[in-house]
């Protein structure tokens, strides 16, 4: 039986904010449906378009920037390079006009409050996650097309859903599971980053996949960098204060730097007792998911909305345990990667589906394993500590306020970055071989809780938080 074959890159995806199920796959849905039209037709055939939001995508796609994402894909703007800062004047143009530029090519008539439809209360058997383009040609004919944005990036078309478009490359260490890792790394007595590495070869030179790997880490350290220089209210009528500044400005005491290289030596010089690192984390972690909800550019790790946890533990790595290597972050990231792979192979990442802990779970243990590994660890220590980080998810529910990417989605992150650390402790110092369960159990165990999971608690903000708080925020 083939094995489905999952790259770092598919795990480790650079996009735009607030959420890679909700907005970066609705974009790439629509970068690839303009793919298709250009391979059938031309854009110029195109004489009208309407978009379809069905199920979770349409109750929390507002506060996730669906319609905006859909848009920004039907202009075949890459998420991975678009400025930021355009992506609103690109709306307000076709508001205003009531054109969109299809393709970037060809025009056509477009009204966003009458052609992108939310079907608040229709949902699609195959996933909630679903959107359909409905179009009329030039000569009268029309067409249909629907995709499925099912976690962490991944897209996939109807009629290709019985397999999931899954890539079943020949790998020279294939995996399913965690037993199967384990097998390989015992056989060879290889890492498991070095297992990754060997498989990736599949698609590119191993040069290749460390450039791009630290291409990566780079985008990380870019929201990082940048989440903690910026202030005020975080988009979408919560009235959120970002918090990661004001944690920065105290914690460097007005200390003076022009880069990142150089805010890093003076964290690395500061006080490094308990709390103090205890906060740095948590101002990682801040810093990318207020970006995120910022429609800023992150790294899908494995989605959006978990996207702080393993930027925060890996710079934890580098400052204060002696990471700051380019070999070791390679290292750290393809670790994580495997974990992640094997979360989605064998469950879920994506909220919609099984609520957040298909999301914070699965990030605390992908970073829990590589800073294991990192650290010195063995294979088995590593993947203990991706089991005891998701055995203390399980269960979390995905229910954002407003539908937004903000409470209490941000402030999740930081605790899972912190979980990450203590189940890298736990596992560090204890013997695997006396674990009572496996990380495999442990991917059932999170599979079954999503299936039994109320659908007000995947993604549709219709239970939990969102609707117990008021929208206005001001609880006593």
């Amino acid at each position: 039986m083939p094995h489905e074959a999952i790259s770092a890159f598919d795990i480790f995806k650079i996009g735009i904010g607030p959420s890679s199920s909700h907005t970066l796959g609705p974009w790439k849905a629509a970068m690839k449906f303009i793919d298709g039209v250009k391979e059938k037709y031309t854009l110029s055939a195109v004489k009208k378009l309407q978009v379809l939001l069905y199920g979770s995508l349409a109750k929390t796609g507002k506060g996730h920037g669906t319609d905006l994402a859909v848009k920004m894909g039907l202009l075949y703007e890459c998420p991975e390079t678009t400025p930021v800062d355009d992506i609103y004047t690109k709306m307000e143009q076709i508001e205003k006009s009531r054109k969109l530029n299809l393709g970037g090519v060809a025009a056509i008539d477009f009204h966003p409050d009458e052609d992108i439809i939310f079907l608040y209360e229709e949902s699609l058997p195959f996933h909630p996650n679903a959107l359909s383009f409905l179009v009329t040609l030039q000569n009268g004919d029309s067409f249909s097309e629907t995709w499925y944005s099912t976690g962490g990036g991944f897209v996939v078309k109807e009629g290709d859903t019985n397999d999931l478009n899954k890539n079943f490359s020949e790998l020279a260490f294939p995996i399913d599971d965690a037993k199967d890792l384990l097998f390989w790394c015992i056989k060879t007595g290889m890492p498991i980053y070095n297992i990754v590495l060997e498989n990736e070869q599949s698609w590119r030179n191993e040069e290749e996949t460390k450039k791009g790997m630290l291409h990566i880490w780079e985008t990380m350290k870019s929201c990082i960098y940048r989440g903690v220089h910026q202030k005020g209210e975080l988009p979408g009528g919560l009235h959120v204060k970002r918090r990661a500044y004001d944690l920065n400005e105290k914690l460097v005491d007005k200390r003076v730097y022009t880069s990142f290289e150089e805010w890093i030596t003076i964290i690395k010089n500061s006080s490094t007792n308990f709390q103090s690192i205890l906060d740095w984390i948590s101002c990682f972690a801040l810093a990318v998911n207020e970006e995120n909800a910022s429609f800023g550019r992150v790294v899908t790790a494995p989605t959006n909305g978990a996207a702080g946890v393993i930027p925060a533990v890996l710079l934890y790595y580098i400052i204060f345990a002696n990471g700051n290597d380019d070999e070791k972050i390679i290292h750290f990231l393809l670790t994580a990667s495997e974990i992640g792979s094997i979360f989605k192979k064998g469950a879920t990442i994506s909220a919609a589906m099984g609520g957040c802990q298909a999301e914070i779970g699965v990030s605390s243990a992908m970073a829990a394993a590589a800073l294991t590994e990192s650290l010195g660890g063995t294979q088995k220590q590593a993947l203990m500590a991706a089991e005891i980080a998701m055995e203390h998810h399980l269960g979390l529910t995905c229910d954002p306020i407003g539908g937004l990417v903000q409470v209490p989605c941000i402030e999740r992150n930081t605790m899972g970055a912190i979980k990450a650390i203590m189940a890298s402790q736990l596992a560090l110092q204890s013997s695997p071989d006396y674990a009572k369960v496996s990380l495999d159990k442990v991917v059932k165990t999170m599979w079954d809780t999503a299936l039994d999971m109320n659908s007000k608690y995947k993604e549709t903000a219709d239970g939990g938080l969102a609707i117990n708080v008021p929208l206005g925020m001001k609880e006593c």
